[in-house]
């Protein structure tokens, strides 16, 4: 389980290096073309994925922090239990790291800071950063290792 504490733990430091580079050097808003498809934005979300619940009046905060508590503690008792499933405990790590990384703002911005914007023409993706793409890389590793053969199931 130790190699995959340290996964997240490199996958927080990362996402915390990176938030922080981008509030000293942007402010809110404040957007920096990389190229056609890329900018570089400072936009602090009070939602979840896609902004959602971000206008809900200042309670979602505690409920995110809430779920995200949860998250981490079933994501630690998965990894406990099933440490011989690879492919299944590595997206985990990646996942708990996203989610730490993005707790931590939360607890300290009440919001969850993002920077990556990716847009084709008049088409801008809502803006992400570098927890979210752990937990997205992770889920769509969970969502590979749930296809896959399930020989080894059976909690070790």
């Amino acid at each position: 389980m130790r190699r995959w504490l340290l996964l997240a733990t490199l996958i927080v430091i990362i996402d915390q290096v990176t938030k922080y580079f981008v509030m000293q050097h942007f402010v809110v808003n404040e957007t920096w073309f990389v190229n056609t498809y890329f900018n570089l934005v400072r936009v602090h979300n009070t939602g979840a994925a896609f902004s959602f619940l971000a206008d809900a009046g200042g309670w979602q905060r505690i409920f995110f922090i809430s779920i995200s508590l949860i998250a981490v503690g079933w994501i630690l008792w998965l990894m406990h239990h099933y440490p011989k499933q690879l492919l299944f405990c590595f997206a985990l790590g990646m996942v708990l790291g996203g989610a730490i990384g993005n707790l931590i703002d939360r607890i300290i911005f009440a919001s969850v800071v993002d920077f990556i914007q990716v847009h084709y023409e008049a088409y801008f993706f809502p803006a992400f950063n570098m927890a979210d793409s752990a937990i997205t890389g992770g889920a769509g590793l969970l969502i590979w290792d749930g296809f896959k053969s399930k020989s080894n199931t059976e909690p070790s």
